[in-house]
């Protein structure tokens, strides 16, 4: 089964696109959604992992779920990692799987840092850029816990995280990925040493914003060690907002104008960028946000958060985005790209499914005659 459809002149998501040395037939990504299907103690992809994937491979580009990089990076339940053998084995049948159907797919790179829970790390406290609760939630075995105080990370600890992703990026490349994505958004470890309320540092990972975004910086470099070419891409999020230490204002905004600016020094196959929530329910995404840093970023653009089909096509068509990714979309609807190619409705998914484990809300979604379909032939 091939996975590029023809191309269709009023639809920019259905256009043909380069990422870096990523060539994608179409522009709708798939974004990473952690959906905690890991049901085994080594954290070890599964066969329903692989068949989950493999229906969505007509997306022209599919980023998984964010993956721990290490033990030390855990901080959610049954998700899984790609820092044992058995990992990168499991790995390997999802990107066989989705390769064999004509799809494309990179590994997201995930470490929760003081978002994580003593629940995760075997009592011990996890580590951050300074002695301060991000004052969020960690999903444990036991639900939802608050986050506690961490211990500050030592510079012995900063480097073997980077190491951590380094080794984690090799093991992608070995386990078949076409790429790797840094994630570094929401209220996770490279966010929290960007962040002026919880980087208290004034050592050269803190101090001033420079300092702040060097740990991002220096995970760039060596994720994209094992790579040739550009096959790293970076998410960020600088409109992110959760409780009083998360939150966007001018001071951080222009931060990030300064960090994005500095990727373009690096070998960044794309940046992926989360825009600002909806303001109202029926409003779309804000195309100005995004555009603020469409001007500073000199490679290609994923925009995400908020789009459907026709406020997709838009952003791509008026320059500000080169492609689009989409999360809720793909849970319900694995074969997104052909609904939108016949103008289709996309289905509503459940989100009491969403990280209840099992093939209810996961696999299921198969309509009658989808290509998707095929991959109960393929599957694993």
């Amino acid at each position: 089964m091939s996975s590029t459809l023809p191309t269709t002149p009023d639809q920019p998501l259905l256009w043909r696109a380069e990422l870096g040395d990523l060539t994608l037939p179409n522009r709708v990504v798939m974004a990473p959604l952690t959906r905690a299907r890991v049901a085994n103690d080594a954290l070890v992809p599964t066969e329903l992992i692989a068949t989950y994937y493999g229906q969505r491979a007509t997306a022209g580009l599919i980023i998984t779920e964010g993956t721990w990089v290490s033990e030390r990076a855990i901080g959610f339940v049954n998700v899984p990692g790609i820092y044992r053998e058995e990992q990168i084995a499991g790995w390997r049948r999802v990107t066989g799987l989705v390769h064999a159907l004509g799809g494309r797919i990179v590994l997201q790179l995930w470490h929760t840092g003081a978002a994580s829970h003593p629940d995760h790390l075997g009592g011990e406290l996890p580590g951050g850029p300074s002695a301060v609760n991000p004052r969020t939630k960690s999903f444990t075995a036991d639900g939802f816990k608050d986050t506690v105080t961490p211990r500050e990370m030592t510079t012995a600890d900063i480097a073997a995280t980077v190491d951590d992703f380094r080794a984690a990026a090799a093991n992608a490349r070995r386990a078949g990925f076409d790429g790797v994505e840094i994630g570094a958004l929401g209220a996770f470890l490279i966010t929290q040493f960007l962040n002026p309320r919880l980087n208290l540092r004034t050592d050269a990972y803190g101090g001033d914003p420079a300092g702040r975004r060097r740990l991002l910086l220096e995970i760039v470099d060596a994720v994209a060690e094992p790579w040739p070419g550009r096959r790293v891409g970076v998410r960020l999020g600088p409109y992110w907002s959760d409780g009083d230490r998360f939150r966007a204002d001018e001071e951080t905004l222009t931060d990030y104008d300064a960090l994005v600016t500095e990727l373009n020094d690096r070998p960044v196959a794309y940046l992926h960028l989360r825009g600002p929530d909806r303001t109202a329910a029926d409003g779309g995404p804000d195309l100005a946000a995004l555009a603020r840093y469409r001007r500073r970023f000199d490679g290609p653009l994923v925009a995400n958060n908020g789009f459907d089909r026709e406020s997709g096509n838009a952003v791509i068509e008026a320059g500000i985005a080169d492609a689009v990714s989409f999360g809720t979309h793909f849970i319900a609807n694995p074969d997104l790209v052909t609904r939108f190619a016949l103008r289709r409705a996309p289905a509503v998914s459940d989100p009491a499914t969403y990280y209840t484990g099992g093939a209810e809300g996961y696999v299921d979604h198969i309509p009658s005659g989808s290509p998707a379909r095929a991959v109960e032939a393929l599957a694993p």
